[in-house]
């Protein structure tokens, strides 16, 4: 079957020209987007990606099923863009105080770390979709392009320390991705068993920050006298 397009081109029409909304057409598709994408966010804090539906978002949000479809294509492009918008607040929080002026590198590392865990463990279901279950492909791309951020702006911060003769020199790439995948890991616990113990986010936050700032800092083994 031939497209609308390629007929009127056949016959020497001019192109169809695709209308703009109106402002106030588009101010409701904004807001109606907007809705959508804090819906699911909702949705999965609460029942994971993997038992989250496209019609549970769509009554949270108090728009139709295909509303949804018209603004994402499928349910994983809706969660992907859901979780991009996560990560990316999530890294900005992290870049601020890892770039902070005027500090050492360590404690620049240490709050950082601190910061990410707590908010985390704030987060409760949210965080353990995004960190623990299993996703989509798609889906999964965003996390791991988020995990493989995460891990330049702490390669960056040991970079500064070691340039600024306050580490000793490391492999900055290396040990930025363990600092992220160590903070990671060390909330899967509180976070899966925060039903029968809630946890204690200023120890369990002060303790995942020691380890970082000691992963990087630390004397290494052997060579004490």
């Amino acid at each position: 079957m031939r497209r609308v397009g390629a007929e009127n081109a056949a016959a020497g029409a001019e192109p169809s020209v695709t209308t703009r909304p109106s402002p106030r057409v588009a101010a409701r598709q904004a807001d109606a987007r907007r809705r959508i994408l804090e819906a699911a966010r909702v949705v999965v804090a609460e029942q994971g990606f993997a038992a989250a539906q496209i019609a549970v978002v769509a009554s949270v949000a108090d728009v139709a099923t295909g509303t949804i479809y018209r603004h994402f294509p499928s349910k994983a492009s809706l969660f992907s863009e859901m979780l991009r918008a996560v990560c990316v607040r999530e890294l900005e929080v992290v870049r601020a105080i890892t770039t902070e002026p005027g500090r050492s590198a360590l404690d620049r590392l240490g709050d950082a770390v601190a910061a990410f865990v707590d908010r985390a463990l704030r987060g409760e279901g949210l965080a353990y979709a995004v960190i623990v279950e299993p996703m989509d492909p798609e889906v999964d791309q965003v996390r791991l392009e988020a995990r493989a951020g995460l891990a330049e702006a702490f390669a960056d911060l040991i970079t500064d320390g070691v340039g600024a003769g306050e580490l000793p020199e490391q492999d900055a790439r290396v040990r930025g991705a363990a600092i992220v995948g160590a903070f990671l890991e060390g909330v899967v616990a509180p976070l899966a068993d925060r039903a029968e113990r809630a946890p204690d986010r200023e120890a369990i936050s002060t303790e995942i920050a020691r380890f970082a700032q000691t992963g990087v800092a630390g004397t290494p083994p052997g060579s004490r006298p």
